[in-house]
């Protein structure tokens, strides 16, 4: 990544922290933007019966593939690598869950929990409220500092419309995210 690249990521996360600071977050259990909705997108899966498995690698705000095939009923295990050099997501969702999710991660941002290259584990268990934490532990999502690994079986149980996408403050809007297509 050149340093006009670096400026840019830096400066649209900085410019959404700063727009978001001013907007009153509350502290979730991070699960207002999975568990409500994820009864649409599909479910935990077992890696024993993924018949598909999908590598993603995570770049500054893209990835690669930027969209994927996957059919009703198939469970896919993907193997996510974070090959940037700040913090991403990869988290499976319809646009609604997406936009839920970022005022989530907009409050992580804001307590410290994350930043720009590292993620604050012990943060993470902190409490925020009414017994409420972040630590991002939803089996549709996996949040990567940059050189780390991680993997996500997931059983689409029905088609429609979702994605993928990294949550994080400003990477969303700055087109990191990418559609999860349903073939026959």
């Amino acid at each position: 990544m050149n340093i006009l690249s670096k400026i840019t990521a830096i400066a649209i996360a900085s410019a959404t922290i700063t727009l978001g600071s001013s907007q009153a977050w509350s502290a979730g259990s991070h699960d207002g933007g999975h568990h409500g909705a994820k009864k649409n997108i599909g479910v935990p899966g077992k890696a024993s019966e993924a018949t598909q498995t999908i590598e993603i690698k995570m770049l500054d705000n893209y990835y690669e593939p930027e969209s994927i095939s996957v059919k009703q009923g198939e469970t896919v295990r993907f193997i996510i690598k974070n090959d940037g050099e700040f913090v991403h997501e990869f988290n499976i969702g319809t646009a609604a869950m997406h936009t839920a999710h970022q005022e989530e991660m907009m409050t992580m941002f804001e307590h410290g929990v994350l930043e720009a290259d590292k993620i604050n584990y012990d943060m993470m268990k902190m409490d925020m409220g009414n017994g409420k934490t972040m630590e991002h532990n939803d089996p549709n999502s996996v949040l990567l500092e940059p050189g780390k690994s991680g993997e996500i079986v997931w059983k689409f149980t029905k088609a429609g419309k979702i994605e993928f996408a990294c949550n994080i403050p400003g990477h969303y809007d700055a087109g990191m995210m990418g559609k999860i297509k349903f073939k026959n």
